[in-house]
């Protein structure tokens, strides 16, 4: 049989048959109980009983119309749920009487069945034909007049998001809510300009304005008006000062949370409760209450994190009192969810986490194990939250691209550490003219000085020696325009088709139509230091199902030498600013991006490693490399090597 409810076409129908029959009982089947019965289960199903004679227990006469306003009733919640009805055998007669056990088998949200037997009853006293004996224990023997069954909800436990150690990210941790309540407040002016004055010590900005007229509109004076939601750690700064203050109110709760609010927050995404759209679009999984996780790795997982609410059924009941009694009929448990295993790493996340915070431009920082491709940082400043740009922006690359280039270049031996490389200050392409950062002029230099001091003439003078298959070859090798799987949004990169001299120009020094993320650089920088491509990883459990195959080992004849250069970067180049960092040695390449044509804004990078740490900053419209980039750097670098 279909599975449909008794809603929707079902009613619409027999609505209509009803006004064309005025309401009144239909004739009944004098071909025997069985044809009466089928046709009852058959119109319970459809939403149409009109081929139904039906009387009360008592004998009296009730139309179908009525019988089907009662079924709709007592279904309650589960009118609109899928229902299978079979009988069990033939209907058996004594007389005038007839009975009948009915399977009944709903489907309740999210696909959990529920069936039970029903017994029904047929009578063809004072008629020519059987007629269904209406009781609200037809649709459950303890169902009564004026009973609904009705569902409830129960959601699972949240599992938490791991990191590389196994031990929680994201878990459940202590929050106060700050409120206000009407009945306290004696001077609303003066509460909501000391309560702001107060949450900006923490660097907590709420709309007080929208508070004042929640606080206006409230119909008890007694209500509790939420202002904003703290960490423990955080009220705990500010308890006695906003616990003075009149009219204030708290709530003591817990919530799912990274160690800290900018912690990977655009990475992790939050966890919320659910939103309207949230239970339109999973009418059947969520209820109103329920945590959902919303951006980022919260809401990619958020079924397995969430797990599967259990749920009941129940007949509610009014009671005397004019109170709602719940009889327990079936129920299901909640099932956990299953945590998600990240490759994060804490001490390395918060290093990250406060060196862009101190950038007052959209900032990001992505940083790499070197030694099996891990990314163990995602850092987007200067708040942690928004775009994750650290993960899926997609902006020019600028001179950090001359990594990539000078491989190409190495590869093709068109190039050694010492040739001499012209630097002039400015250089013409097919008409369209290029020039240094700083209207720089270097002359005929070794091209390991081109590198160090960041000449973009040079490069353009060596884009022929590349070419566009060298670029592409070059990118490849270092996994740049790959298609990357690690269980979350990422951008690995588009190559330039460098097809014409003018692109191919711009192409080798990070410009034209590539575009990169921080998280592909830092896994480009991640391979060139080891020597060899493996696609960074992220999402641990479960595994992403698609990763990037390994690339080939970089030929040491070109790797030592861009070694070399990447250090000298720092020594003696536009990444001095790192010389002095704490710990082992600094390698690495400034970048200057150029983003819009007719513009001076530029976004500054740094791509490079210490030790078994490879990274990539970006700051957008943050000027020269040097300038923005590497101090956020050395702050990172200095707080690792603490």
């Amino acid at each position: 049989m279909p599975r449909t409810g008794l809603s929707g076409r079902g009613s619409a129908a027999l609505a209509t048959l009803l006004l064309l029959a005025g309401g009144v009982t239909a004739c009944s089947s004098s071909d025997g109980p069985g044809q009466t019965l089928d046709d009852f289960l058959k119109g319970w199903r459809d939403g149409d009983l009109s081929r139904v004679g039906f009387v009360t227990a008592d004998g009296a006469k009730i139309s179908a119309n009525d019988v089907f306003t009662e079924l709709q009733g007592l279904s309650g919640d589960l009118k609109k749920s899928s229902l299978l009805l079979a009988a069990q055998g033939k209907p058996k007669e004594t007389g005038e009487i007839a009975s009948s056990p009915v399977k009944v088998d709903w489907t309740l949200p999210g696909g959990t069945s529920w069936s039970y037997q029903s017994t029904v009853r047929l009578t063809k006293r004072d008629s020519d034909g059987w007629r269904i004996v209406w009781e609200p224990s037809v649709v459950h023997s303890q169902l009564t007049a004026g009973d609904a069954l009705e569902l409830r909800h129960k959601s699972a436990d949240r599992a938490d998001i791991l990191g590389a150690d196994g031990r929680p990210i994201v878990t459940k941790r202590d929050v106060v809510t700050i409120g206000v309540t009407p009945l306290r407040i004696t001077d609303q002016a003066a509460l909501m300009k000391d309560l702001g004055a107060i949450l900006k010590s923490v660097d907590v900005d709420v709309d007080l304005k929208a508070v004042q007229e929640r606080v206006k509109n409230a119909t008890d004076d007694g209500a509790f008006i939420d202002v904003v939601t703290l960490r423990r750690t955080d009220y705990n700064k500010i308890r006695n000062r906003v616990r003075a203050l009149e009219g204030t109110v708290f709530q003591e709760s817990k919530r799912e949370l990274a160690p800290s609010r900018p912690f990977a927050r655009a990475l992790l995404g939050t966890v919320d409760t659910a939103t309207r759209e949230d239970l339109d679009n999973n009418p059947d999984g969520l209820r109103e209450g329920d945590q959902v996780g919303h951006g980022g790795l919260q809401q990619r997982y958020d079924a397995q994190l969430r797990g599967t609410a259990g749920q009941s059924v129940v007949i509610a009941r009014r009671t005397p009192d004019d109170q709602i009694e719940d009889s327990q009929l079936f129920s299901t448990e909640p099932v956990a969810g299953n945590p998600v295993k990240t490759t994060l790493d804490i001490a390395t996340q918060n290093a990250a986490d406060r060196a862009v915070a101190l950038e007052k431009q959209p900032s990001a920082l992505v940083a790499v194990r070197i030694s099996d491709s891990s990314v163990v940082a995602v850092a987007n400043g200067p708040d942690g939250g928004g775009v994750d740009t650290a993960m899926s922006g997609r902006v020019p690359a600028g001179s950090t691209f001359k990594m990539v280039s000078a491989l190409g270049l190495l590869d093709k031996k068109a190039v050694t550490l010492d040739a001499a490389v012209d630097c002039p200050k400015t250089k013409t392409v097919d008409g369209r003219q290029f020039k240094n950062s700083h209207d720089m002029v270097l002359g005929s230099v070794p091209f390991r000085v081109d590198f160090a001091k960041s000449c973009n003439t040079a490069f353009v003078n060596l884009a022929p020696k590349l070419g566009a298959d060298g670029l592409r070859d070059a990118a490849a090798k270092l996994g740049l325009g790959a298609k990357w799987d690690l269980g979350s949004e990422a951008f690995s990169g588009e190559i330039s088709p460098a097809d014409s001299p003018t692109e191919l120009a711009a192409a080798t020094f990070g410009q034209g139509a590539t575009a990169v993320s921080p998280l592909a650089m830092a896994g480009a920088t991640a391979a060139v230091a080891r020597g060899q491509f493996k696609q960074p990883r992220l999402v641990l459990d479960p595994a992403p199902p698609a990763p990037v195959a390994d690339g080939p080992k970089l030929a040491e004849t070109s790797i030592q030498p861009l070694h070399t250069m990447m250090r000298e970067v720092v020594t003696r180049g536009t990444g001095e600013g790192l010389a002095d960092v704490p710990g082992k040695p600094v390698s690495g390449k400034t970048g200057t991006a150029e983003f819009k044509d007719g513009e001076e804004a530029t976004h500054a990078w740094f791509v490079g490693w210490q030790g078994d740490i490879a990274f990539a900053v970006m700051v957008q419209k943050g000027g020269a490399g040097a300038e923005a980039a590497v101090p956020i750097a050395e702050r990172f670098l200095t707080a690792l090597n603490r």
